[in-house]
């Protein structure tokens, strides 16, 4: 364990952690080990300071190289029409081509909807399933209720992950047990899935979804993400691969909970009877992850559906509706009172996965100039960006060995479109901003390698 606290604290004055990367910090205080796994191709540590400068935020950008950096993203193949820009730290802007063309920006929408969240919701609290006792004198019935955990895992609480880090099996034991106490050990099982209402999804979402591998209706629980891996194990935090999303995952998820309820010994009928929730009557509950790494989550798997679930828990604590349009308006209604411009914005969803989204340059750039503030507390937000070679959908975005370890990231794509925001500490001192959009690319693959290039070059300026 010393060893392993040694490359932390190494590892974390190069901007990146081991930690960060393959989510290995369980609980301290827990009455279970911690359980043993492997890693493949961890990063060698480097000591602070081989990798960049002191991040001063007064190092100037050199705006001749600045300019001859986005000249040759504009010559590259793919490029097709596009919108760039390089901005210090306080959002000065030092190059840039078609500012203020509104573009189609993909799933760097994401970071507008985890800025939004950042700023509305309470990061450190958690999701919580619960089940409850009603009617326990008559005919004992217990209710299933979400509140949004959709990583729920069908095992044991998982303290070392963030998917499956709230387990069914755990709800299941802690269930039954409660039941034992009382003498029940027959019971009628009623689910609450109606946290989100019947607006869970929309037709310009759907219009994207092939095979329904890219989003899944909100709903109040789903089992990893409502994945069906059809007895396929993977990694719950480092997958890669995009399996067929369920559409039915709140029912699903009780299906699992019932099957391990009935594996404790209880007797199981179904009921449609969902009342009698008050506090009094909850017998066990199990919680997610903290939603700062539900969030990092979301935003280093680009996972569509958790991100409009994040837009629907901040229009929900705005008390601006139950519905995609009021998740729509809770994200500019924040942008705005935090000072972002909105001019050109046009939402369609809240992920990027929906065409038609539109909007501007700066406003994604305005997102990172609040995350690289002093004070602006957007730590959680950033801390989910992809670090390019290392972590999540940039993970095999680094053009070179120099920039691994120096940027964070969010990724965009969508047919005939490419997109990568984010922040860059550069080799010789300083932060810079940084969005670059290509929509009409004749070349998708080409578009990718050249933005690749030229966020490599970033770290040089």
């Amino acid at each position: 364990m010393v060893t392993v606290s040694v490359v932390v604290t190494l590892a974390v004055c190069v901007g990146y952690t081991i930690a960060d990367v393959y989510d290995v910090a369980p609980g301290l205080l827990t009455a279970q080990s911690a359980p043993t796994r492997t890693y493949s191709a961890i990063p060698t540590p480097l000591a602070a300071g081989a990798v960049a400068g002191k991040a001063d935020r007064d190092v100037p950008i050199d705006e001749k190289k600045a300019e001859k950096l986005i000249t040759a993203l504009g010559e590259s193949e793919g490029t097709g029409n596009f919108s760039v820009a390089i901005a210090a730290a306080d959002g000065t802007i030092a190059a840039e081509r078609n500012l203020d063309t509104e573009r189609e920006p993909a799933s760097t929408t994401k970071t507008l909807t985890a800025f939004t969240a950042v700023h509305t919701l309470e990061m450190s609290g958690t999701l919580d399933t619960e089940v409850y006792l009603t009617h326990a004198d008559t005919s004992p019935t217990i209710v299933l209720q979400g509140h949004g955990d959709m990583l729920l895992g069908e095992g044991q609480n998982d303290p070392s992950h963030i998917n499956g880090r709230a387990g069914l099996a755990t709800l299941a034991q802690n269930t039954a047990q409660s039941l034992r106490q009382r003498g029940i050990d027959q019971v009628a099982l009623a689910v609450d899935d109606s946290l989100f209402g019947d607006d869970n999804t929309s037709t310009a979402l759907e219009q994207n979804n092939d095979g329904n591998a890219m989003y899944t209706p909100l709903s109040s629980m789903a089992v990893d993400g409502g994945r069906m891996r059809y007895g396929l194990t993977a990694d719950p935090d480092a997958f890669t691969d995009y399996p067929t999303l369920s559409r039915t995952t709140a029912s699903d998820a009780a299906q699992t909970f019932r099957s391990l309820l009935t594996r404790q010994g209880i007797t199981v009928t179904d009921s449609s009877d969902t009342s009698g929730t008050e506090a009094s009557a909850r017998i066990a509950k199990v919680s997610s992850a903290p939603l700062n790494e539900v969030m990092a989550f979301m935003l280093r798997h680009s996972d569509n559906t958790l991100a409009e679930l994040f837009a629907r828990l901040t229009a929900l604590k705005l008390g601006l509706g139950n519905s995609m349009d009021a998740d729509i308006q809770a994200v500019v209604q924040v942008l705005r009172a935090n000072d972002i411009p909105t001019d050109g914005l046009h939402l369609t969803s809240c992920s990027g996965l929906a065409a038609g989204t539109r909007l501007r340059i700066p406003t994604l750039l305005a997102v990172q100039r609040s995350l690289v503030g002093l004070d602006d507390g957007g730590a959680a937000e950033i801390e989910g960006l992809s670090v390019p070679g290392l972590t999540g959908t940039a993970r095999n975005r680094a053009a070179n060995d120099d920039i691994k370890g120096l940027a964070r990231v969010k990724t965009g794509s969508l047919g005939g479109v490419r997109a990568l925001v984010g922040n860059v500490s550069r080799e010789h001192g300083g932060v810079l901003l940084f969005a670059v959009i290509v929509n009409d690319s004749s070349d998708e693959l080409a578009a990718n390698n050249a933005i690749d290039d030229f966020m490599a070059g970033l770290a040089k300026l």
